[in-house]
């Protein structure tokens, strides 16, 4: 499947999910899933071209979201989009969650049940739908899918990328490696975490028009700036489609762009992080198999 070497290891007991190198570079087919606040959402994808090559399957996520509807929830997404495809038993199957994944877990749930936290969300989505597993965090995943194939493609430095809609997920990079699990989403903005401020959910819920949210994310924004000096901000999520009504009043001090990929993101960057944990399990059984017949 890589064209570009992945090294052979995988993650230990406790460790963050497995994440590529910069520039590593796939092909064949993965699902990847997006589980989020309100829509869970899969599809195949294409890992040469990051090309969606099924149907974009949603439904709405459950309420309450408790691990064990979502998981059923995910098991009908997954079985509508595999639906008459001939797949291979072992397709790599990635799924994004919102929250801090350790060791097959969410250690944390944001805009979601508490129930996931230290559920065995991947052991369990593996067997309700039928493939191994991985997961990740769901920003993670869609910040994987933007510097892999989409607007954070070759750039160096710090690259952010922040998830606006529900909540605000956010995925770090350093010359195009990504540093896991941080969740910007819950910096302290008058006293509260910032995305039940500025998220496109908060938003909506406060009542705000588009120059006043603007201007109360731009004070967000600043104090990410201040922390963390990034060469590009990359915004996706759902707001980031509605950039012609706000951008006008958008001040950073980084280059600001677009998701290439939108809410696509997180499908594709899932099936990514799926694949090449794939891989790189192959290659570590084989050396072990090698190391046993030497």
């Amino acid at each position: 499947m890589p064209s570009d070497p992945i090294a052979p290891t995988a993650p230990a007991e406790g460790d963050d999910p497995f994440i590529p190198a910069a520039g590593t570079r796939l092909s064949g087919l993965a699902l990847g899933i997006d589980v989020g606040g309100t829509g869970v959402k899969a599809a195949l994808v294409d890992l040469a071209t990051a090309l969606l090559v099924s149907p974009r399957v949603r439904e709405r996520t459950p309420q309450p979201s408790t691990p064990e509807a979502v998981a059923q929830t995910i098991k009908s997404v997954v079985a509508k989009v595999l639906e008459g495809v001939d797949v291979p038993a072992d397709l790599p199957v990635g799924c994004g969650l919102p929250g801090v994944v350790k060791a097959g877990r969410l250690r944390t749930a944001a805009n979601i049940d508490a129930g996931w936290v230290d559920w065995p969300a991947e052991e369990r989505i593996g067997e309700a739908i039928g493939y191994r597993s991985w997961i990740i965090n769901d920003a993670d995943a869609a910040g994987l899918a933007e510097v892999a194939y989409g607007a954070g493609q070759g750039k160096s430095g710090t690259v952010i990328l922040l998830t606006i809609g529900t909540g605000i997920g956010s995925a770090v990079f350093l010359d195009g490696n990504l540093v896991p699990n941080t969740e910007f989403g819950h910096l302290e903005m008058h006293g509260r975490g910032a995305e039940t401020l500025v998220s496109g959910a908060a938003r909506e819920r406060r009542k705000l028009g588009w120059k006043r949210w603007a201007r109360e994310f731009n004070a967000y924004i600043a104090r990410v700036e201040l922390y963390f000096c990034p060469d590009l901000l990359i915004y996706g999520g759902g707001v980031s489609k509605e950039w012609a009504k706000w951008g006008r009043w958008s001040e950073t001090t980084a280059p600001v762009v677009m998701a290439r990929f939108l809410n696509t993101s997180g499908i594709i960057g899932a099936a990514y992080a799926a694949a090449a944990a794939h891989t790189a399990d192959s290659a570590l059984s084989q050396a072990q198999a090698d190391a046993l017949t030497a």
